[in-house]
């Protein structure tokens, strides 16, 4: 994650000087800002080769594993924020891995791409999948495996035992409060075990 505004929305929902888990962390860089703006310490999850080694240019302390495979390696409320931005998408056991969060972490903070965002669904209506700034593949060459909304991961935390203590959407650089399902192209949920 590259984009200053972005980690600066979610890095305000990482209290400071806690120790965080950021899952798929890519080339660390959200980690870093949270070192440098909230003075947070933890580790960076990554399977990507170049990102590892980028994660390691930054000083980012990053762990090469396969979430595929869990997080067994790390006990309950090891961290006091978990991270999952831009990572559920890509995740076969995104269910899985969404209570391993809940478990490892005293609060998740996750953030997808929203295909219920209205641009997305005028492209269902004439017959196409989106292509868009937040979702800029082809159906065909997408490493997102799955697609989920605002309102599916609403269902998905109730039904997981998990207490939503924040949500809202994020457009061009904006919190979306107010139908955010509908306006925002991505979805933002911070939670804890219910």
């Amino acid at each position: 994650m590259s984009d200053p505004v972005l980690m600066e929305t979610l890095g305000a929902l990482v209290p400071k000087g806690v120790r965080v888990l950021d899952l798929g962390c890519g080339n660390g860089a959200m980690l870093e800002w949270l070192r440098i703006h909230r003075n947070c310490s933890g580790y960076g999850v990554e399977i990507d080769d170049a990102n590892v080694l980028a994660c390691v240019q930054r000083g980012v302390n990053v762990l090469q594993l396969n979430l595929e495979e869990g997080l067994a390696m790390f006990g309950d409320q090891s961290f006091d924020v978990v991270l999952q931005i831009d990572t559920l998408q890509h995740l076969r056991n995104a269910q899985t891995m969404l209570r391993e969060t809940a478990r490892v972490g005293r609060i998740g903070i996750v953030a997808f791409p929203n295909f219920a965002h209205w641009p997305n669904r005028l492209s269902v209506l004439r017959g196409r999948m989106p292509v868009t700034k937040r979702l800029p593949y082809e159906w065909y060459d997408t490493p997102n495996i799955r697609v989920g909304t605002y309102a599916d991961f609403e269902v998905l935390a109730e039904r997981n035992g998990l207490r939503i203590l924040d949500a809202f959407g994020l457009q061009n650089g904006r919190k979306i409060r107010f139908m955010p399902n509908l306006c925002a192209s991505t979805a933002v949920f911070k939670f804890e075990r219910g």
